[in-house]
């Protein structure tokens, strides 16, 4: 059994590096390559919409991803890249968007889903505690 986990183990470990960056998109210098990376890192792949267009095979991600090295190569700064993308894509494309008042609603809608589940819930345990059984004779 151990010998089994440690191989599931291993196995997951060898996925988790794996990403769809294919040879022919890397750049020559690795201090640009290191920089694309860090920016596709945070970047949604909009077909997947659960990944990063690093982590993404899909068409659209690959454009993404040449994208962001072609304005790092032109000399654009992180932010800057960023900027033209999102400009493109909206905020939508961020895996992390900025809280304004058009990403209010993405923020605060698990907390108010978990509000509602909790009042839920606690009105679901009132109700049974006033309900008393009646007993017959």
């Amino acid at each position: 059994m151990r010998s089994l986990l440690l191989a599931f183990g291993i196995v997951l470990l060898a996925l988790a590096g794996a990403q769809a960056v294919q040879p022919d998109e890397i750049l020559k210098n690795p201090v640009q390559e290191q920089r694309a990376r860090a920016i596709s890192g945070g970047l949604r792949c909009l077909v997947c919409q659960n990944q990063s267009i690093d982590d993404s095979d899909a068409p659209l991600a690959r454009d993404l991803r040449l994208l962001v090295r072609e304005r790092i190569v032109a000399g654009d700064s992180d932010k800057a890249v960023v900027d033209f993308v999102v400009a493109r894509y909206g905020d939508f494309v961020l895996l992390r968007p900025p809280f304004n008042a058009r990403t209010a609603l993405l923020w605060a809608a698990p907390f108010v889903i978990l509000l509602l589940a909790l009042a839920f819930v606690w009105r679901l345990s009132r109700r049974r505690v006033h309900a008393t059984p009646v007993v017959a004779r």
